[in-house]
C-alpha cells in the first residue's frame, strides 16, 4: 500500500470513529450550533476512558464578528460546575481562522484529556466558546461517563 492510499484509509477510519452526539444548547448567544462530534464515541453517552484523550468537533455558524474566541469547559456533577482543564483555550488555535466573521460556519476542534485521577462517574460536560465580549458563540451540554 503506498503512502497516499494509507493516508486515505486512515482518514476514513478517523471519520468512521467520529460520532455525532446529542447535545443541549445552553445559551448560545453569538452563534448557532449545527453538530457536535466526539472521537471516538461509538455509543451514547460517550464512555471516556481515564488516561485517554478525545477529540471534540463543534460545527457552528457565528452571528457576530469577533477578533478572538476563548473556550471554557466544566464538568457538571450534581448540578455543580467543576472546571475542566483543556490544553488550549484559544479557539483561534483550535481550527478557527480568526477574525471570526458574521454568518460564516466554523469547525472548532479541541482535545479533551481525561486525567487518570478523575473519578469514574457520570456527568454532563458544558463547553462554551466565548467571543470578544464574553458572549457565547456556542454553549453546549452533553452527557458522558468516565470509566
Amino acid at each position: 500500500m503506498d503512502a497516499r492510499t494509507s493516508f486515505i484509509v486512515l482518514c476514513l477510519i478517523g471519520f468512521s470513529c467520529a460520532e455525532t452526539v446529542k447535545f443541549l444548547d445552553c445559551g448560545s448567544v453569538s452563534g448557532k450550533v449545527a453538530t457536535v462530534e466526539i472521537t471516538p464515541c461509538p455509543s451514547q453517552p460517550c464512555k471516556l476512558k481515564r488516561g485517554d484523550s478525545y477529540t471534540v468537533n463543534v460545527t457552528f455558524t457565528s452571528t457576530v464578528p469577533s477578533q478572538e474566541s476563548t473556550a471554557v469547559v466544566h464538568g457538571v456533577i450534581a448540578g455543580v460546575p467543576i472546571p475542566f482543564a483543556i490544553p488550549n483555550v484559544d479557539g483561534c488555535k483550535s481550527g478557527i481562522q480568526c477574525p471570526i466573521q458574521n454568518g460564516q460556519t466554523y469547525h472548532y476542534v479541541a482535545t479533551l484529556p481525561v486525567k487518570d485521577e478523575y473519578p469514574a462517574l457520570k456527568l454532563v460536560v458544558e463547553w462554551e466558546l466565548r467571543d470578544d465580549n464574553t458572549k457565547d458563540l456556542f454553549c453546549i451540554k452533553f452527557p458522558v461517563e468516565l470509566v
